[in-house]
């Protein structure tokens, strides 16, 4: 069966020698692994090596066959042109830190446009911004949505915010809560869209914070979810 969709670059490992297996996120078919043979031989293919970067949005032609767990792609073409995704050192970090979220939290094996478009706007949105320090954590707390556990805002003006339940409370119910200053930067990181025209400034203190509640978060309600090993890179990178 010939399929023709978008795709999203979540993971990627060598097989053997010269072939590739990448794990995609398509708008058509949900999280989708293909085999790319001979990525190593050919200068043809090492040129096409480049278009399998953590991230990357890709148009994809494949003889798909429901019944393999492998997949092969019969043509392929880059979607969008990122121009500071990869080569900005502070983005490039993001991109591997998010591609591995990406690929622990995402399993669905049927098509979700929604999260695709939701994914594929974000990654445009932030490879054109020059104020983006803050958007990973954004991302992160808009994902939950699609996902189906975006927290509760009804109560926002609460002094809690209980993680284990998503929602905010007057009292301390909880020994996974967020509150005091920290809560302050939460109700922010909540309250902001990517079409805002300049992204606030927190600084890498209270972003490490942030963050450490977001994963928190995602381990209380993602099943098998575990702290990215690129976490301590991103930690580093941005630490400057």
């Amino acid at each position: 069966m010939l399929i023709s969709s978008p795709a999203i670059i979540l993971s990627k490992v060598r097989y053997q020698d010269n072939d590739l297996i990448v794990k995609c996120l398509t708008r058509d078919l949900g999280v989708v692994s293909y085999m790319i043979k001979n990525i190593s031989m050919s200068k043809k293919s090492k040129n096409k090596f480049a278009f399998f970067q953590l991230l990357n949005i890709l148009d994809l032609e494949t003889n798909y066959n429901p019944n393999r767990s492998i997949q092969y792609i019969k043509d392929l073409k880059i979607k969008y042109n990122f121009t500071s995704l990869h080569t900005n050192i502070y983005k490039s970090s993001v991109v591997m830190f998010l591609s591995e979220i990406l690929s622990n939290i995402i399993h669905i094996e049927t098509k979700d446009m929604e999260l695709f478009d939701f994914i594929e706007k974000s990654l445009i949105w932030y490879d054109k911004s020059e104020d983006s320090s803050t958007f990973y954590l954004i991302f992160l707390m808009k994902i939950t949505y699609y996902l189906g556990f975006y927290p509760d805002c009804t109560n926002m003006n609460c002094n809690y915010f209980n993680l284990e339940e998503g929602l905010f409370e007057s009292s301390k119910n909880s020994q996974y809560v967020i509150e005091g200053s920290s809560l302050v930067l939460f109700k922010l990181i909540l309250g902001i869209k990517f079409d805002s025209n300049k992204l606030p400034f927190i600084d890498k203190t209270n972003k490490k914070d942030i963050l450490k509640n977001i994963l928190i978060y995602f381990k209380l309600h993602v099943d098998g979810f575990k702290d990215p090993k690129s976490l301590k890179v991103l930690n580093q990178i941005f630490a400057d």
